[in-house]
């Protein structure tokens, strides 16, 4: 039998990553890594697994949730960091860099 962890491990993300997407389509966490696998396979998926980190975001700001949304920025951090073709190609924040 699978666990969770071997789930995770299989999807190549991070439990937060897996955890992230979960929350945004509302799914459990092993439906999640299944998710994440399938869409981690093309550029267009790894972009789709963005945007949810960020809708999460936008989400948890709208709450006042201020702890989710450091939580979830590292997320997103992590993930492009792993995944850096899943940059946006321009950003607000890319002319102070």
């Amino acid at each position: 039998m699978l666990t969770l962890e071997d789930l995770i491990a299989f999807s190549g993300l991070s439990e937060e990553e897996i955890l992230a997407i979960a929350e945004h389509e509302n799914i459990p966490e092993a439906a999640a890594c299944c998710l994440a696998e399938y869409l981690s396979q093309t550029a267009e998926g790894r972009t789709q697994i963005r945007d949810m980190i960020i809708d999460d975001i936008r989400e948890a700001q709208a709450r006042g949730d201020v702890k989710h949304v450091s939580n979830l920025l590292h997320v997103l951090h992590h993930y492009l960091r792993s995944y850096p073709g899943a940059c946006p190609d321009s950003h607000p924040w890319s002319s102070i860099f």
